[in-house]
């Protein structure tokens, strides 16, 4: 599982004067850290090329479960060829003196960028494009039999120089594969995917449009889930009255933007949209109505 990059890593972190180093890389500093991993960046010492680093410690025989979610993400990532989903290029699994996986390392593309939900707020214009590039994203994941099942404003990369990048397919599925458990965040989750742990083409879709919503409102959408009743599924009318129109909290977003994200989050899979490739287009030509001058375009960002 390991592609021509990744010979070069070594399996431990060794000194080099002031400098900390993984093999031939260098590394420059922490890009982030999750629930159980860490994000490096680092630079590639023969041609100064960078990259991020997923590094996932592994403890003991309870946390294979992260050692099979590593895995996993590097098997969808080979199956995917976008340039708006990340890359992932090679996969190590770091041994002890037992020949016990220990840690694993994931050498992934890098982005100078931040993540959607850490930026300031986009021009309208400006976060349309965002939402077709991430829309183009999900076309060609779901052409190639993949769904990402946890699409949100924080798996979503924008660079400074405007590249917008899917991120982390942890908890993506391929079709006619099993599914033993359904995981995600609840205030982005279809409600299908609660009640009987469905995830397809529309469960994305609906993620889609609750991370649009997040992104226009600056409000998470409501959770399909009940804060009470042992966090009970909520019922179609319960969560409409919830779910409060973009216009309410943002009467700059076009009406067919706000058309489009709340058809994206109908309660009922069957009134959504079909086929990701419908909202790209949809959102590719309100995209040309709203880029009137070059200050519109999503290029050279500054935060």
């Amino acid at each position: 599982m390991m592609g021509p990059i990744a010979s070069v890593l070594l399996p431990r972190i060794v000194s080099c004067g002031a400098s900390m180093q993984i093999g031939k890389f260098q590394i420059l500093g922490t890009l982030g850290t999750g629930a159980h991993s860490t994000i490096l960046h680092i630079r590639r010492s023969e041609d100064s090329t960078n990259y991020a680093l997923k590094v996932v410690p592994l403890d003991g025989p309870d946390d294979n479960k992260y050692l099979e979610q590593a895995q996993h993400e590097f098997r969808v990532a080979g199956l995917l060829d976008h340039p708006n989903l990340i890359k992932v290029y090679a996969l190590e699994t770091v041994k002890d003196w037992l020949f016990r996986v220990r840690k694993v390392h994931l050498l992934i593309e890098y982005v100078n960028g931040k993540t959607l939900d850490s930026i300031q707020r986009l021009p309208i214009p400006q976060l349309v494009q965002v939402f077709v590039k991430v829309s183009a994203g999900l076309v060609h994941m779901h052409r190639r039999s993949v769904c990402h099942a946890d699409l949100k404003p924080n798996n979503i990369l924008l660079s400074r120089a405007g590249d917008v990048k899917i991120i982390d397919f942890g908890l993506a599925w391929i079709k006619g594969q099993g599914k033993d458990r359904v995981q995600g965040t609840p205030e982005y989750m279809a409600p299908e995917t609660h009640k009987h742990k469905l995830v397809n083409e529309r469960t994305d879709i609906f993620n889609l449009g609750a991370t649009m919503y997040r992104m226009l409102t600056w409000r998470l959408p409501p959770s399909t889930l009940s804060d009470e009743d042992g966090g009970l599924p909520l019922d179609q009318k319960t969560w409409q009255k919830l779910l409060k129109p973009v216009r309410e909290y943002n009467a700059e977003a076009p009406e067919p933007l706000c058309e489009l994200v709340e058809q994206c989050l109908a309660y009922n899979a069957h009134k959504r949209p079909e086929r990701a490739s419908e909202i790209q287009g949809k959102l590719d030509h309100l995209a040309d109505e709203l880029v009137t001058s070059p200050e519109d375009r999503l290029e050279a960002l500054e935060w």
